[in-house]
């Protein structure tokens, strides 16, 4: 990969080509009658042609459409064509739509408890998050916390572990954070702020145009999947690895609470079924699209990720810990989230090293770059 400084004359539309085009058609019709079917307005935080995401969603909407017999007709309108990116939650909240297609940690402003319900620094993985969902109490506690917002969400499928970000020069101690602005979210951001640096809640549109313009010095975003589409590697010299701050993160999708009980309860346990169904094939997605993706970026780009020094990853993990037990202090609620969330966290840790660790470790996969 050159280490020249990239410049304006790279086309921004070569980059990430239809990333923030709208979707064609007009504005949603208002919603009729039940028995002749109703118009559902779902408004997603994702640049149309996203893979990944993208398809998540019109999954979903097609998906519901398909098992309600079209009692309800999802028409999905991606990132700002109909509401802000990241203002779906209030978007359904007031009922200027019906349900959305994000990530719950955007939402932190209102309850940083909207954290645990997309993924936490050094938090748990895919696997683990859904199980504490389904059947860890996790569900109730974000039903909880969602109704307090007039809100009703599930999820709907995760990226998986994510890479620690695009930088133009390589992590190698805590001093290279400070005075650095990156673009981060949720508790991750935090985290960055504790130890100097400036986190920027950016949606995926706007990243790479806050690269250009220099309002940012580096970025994540997801993973070799969405990072390739987006073209950071013609952005910046160097992609840092693992991230410590989104290690299983999940995508929701969440319901006007009043149109939400509005529906018949054969139409709730369909939509519940949905999106149980999109959990695993989006995760699937990205599981097999990441490891394409990544190949692809060393050997067409040059890409040499680089692994974060012990000594930084373990700065990191210490100042999470105290990050995210700092959210059980801000209410009742919070604290209850934060405590069954941790009992979780813990209870997976004592399986993973006899489990995934030493598997993982003797199919010789704890170097992720070593079957290139």
């Amino acid at each position: 990969m050159t280490q020249d400084t990239p410049t304006k004359t790279l086309s921004r539309r070569a980059l990430f080509a239809g990333g923030s085009a709208a979707l064609a058609g007009a504005l949603a019709a208002p919603a009729i009658a039940q028995d002749a079917g109703r118009v559902v307005r779902m408004a997603t935080s994702w640049p149309p042609s996203l893979g990944g995401l993208g398809p998540g969603a019109a999954r979903v909407a097609d998906s519901i459409t398909r098992a309600t017999d079209g009692r309800l007709t999802v028409e999905l309108y991606s990132a700002g064509t109909l509401v802000p990116p990241l203002g779906v939650h209030d978007a359904a909240a007031n009922g200027e739509i019906e349900m959305y297609h994000s990530a719950e940690y955007y939402f932190q402003g209102k309850h940083r408890g909207f954290n645990f319900f997309t993924t936490v620094p050094f938090g748990l993985t895919a696997c683990e998050q859904f199980a504490w969902i389904k059947h860890g109490g996790g569900q109730a506690l974000w039903d909880e916390l969602s109704a307090q917002f007039g809100v009703k969400s599930f999820a709907a499928g995760s990226t998986g572990v994510q890479m620690g970000g695009w930088f133009d020069k390589e992590i190698t101690s805590m001093a290279d954070f400070e005075g650095l602005t990156m673009r981060m979210p949720g508790l991750g951001g935090q985290v960055l702020a504790a130890v100097g640096a400036n986190p920027v809640v950016l949606p995926g549109g706007g990243i790479v145009e806050a690269l250009f313009d220099k309002s940012i010095d580096a970025t994540e975003w997801v993973g070799p999947y969405n990072d390739s589409q987006f073209g950071f590697q013609k952005l910046l010299a160097k992609y840092m690895f693992p991230g410590f701050h989104e290690p299983g993160t999940m995508a929701s999708v969440g319901f006007n609470l009043e149109f939400w009980n509005s529906l018949d309860p054969q139409d709730q346990a369909l939509i519940q079924m949905v999106t149980d169904a999109e959990q695993s094939l989006m995760t699937s997605d990205y599981n097999g699209n990441n490891g394409l993706s990544l190949t692809q970026l060393i050997n067409e780009f040059g890409v040499q990720p680089t692994r974060l020094p012990d000594d930084v990853w373990n700065a990191l993990a210490a100042t999470s810990q105290d990050v995210v037990a700092g959210v059980a202090e801000d209410d009742a609620l919070a604290k209850q989230i934060y405590d069954s969330f941790e009992a979780y966290r813990q209870m997976a840790m004592a399986a993973g090293p006899v489990t995934q660790s030493e598997y993982l470790a003797r199919r010789k996969g704890e170097d992720l770059f070593t079957f290139i």
